[in-house]
């Protein structure tokens, strides 16, 4: 497994950090990333979703202390906010704290904020 990091990510808006993660994909398709790429992680997102997987369970590659598992987002039936049925796009993603680093409830914190930012994409681009 290797796992590219993206430096002072929380200090980089989306496009500059999808922009990274395009490269890291090219030179780790072509055997080009450099131990330097591969230093200092402490946070990991997977992404099994692209491959149509909807559910599943990370492990934590240390040293990091957390990973998030993003899965596929599927059209579902869902009881809308005026009671009737409609049909919404639900994703799945599981977030693994290793507790010795990170405290179950700020993990909790993180999801709260990564739904949040789900449901209102708007508010991320500012």
């Amino acid at each position: 497994l290797v796992v590219p990091v993206i430096i002072n990510a929380d200090q980089k808006g989306l496009s500059t950090i999808s922009n990274e993660i395009q490269t890291f994909s090219e030179n780790a398709r072509n055997n080009q990333l450099s131990p330097a790429d591969l230093r200092g992680g402490t946070f990991t997102i997977t992404n099994l979703g692209m491959f149509g997987i909807e559910n599943f369970d990370a492990v934590i590659n240390p040293p990091h202390g957390a990973i998030l598992a993003v899965g596929a987002g599927v059209q579902k039936p869902v009881v809308q906010a005026d009671g009737t049925l409609g049909v919404a796009t639900v994703m799945s993603v599981t977030l693994s704290v290793d507790h010795r680093v990170i405290d179950g409830a700020l993990g909790a914190q993180l999801l709260a904020a990564i739904k949040d930012g789900l449901e209102n994409p708007l508010a991320l681009l500012a």
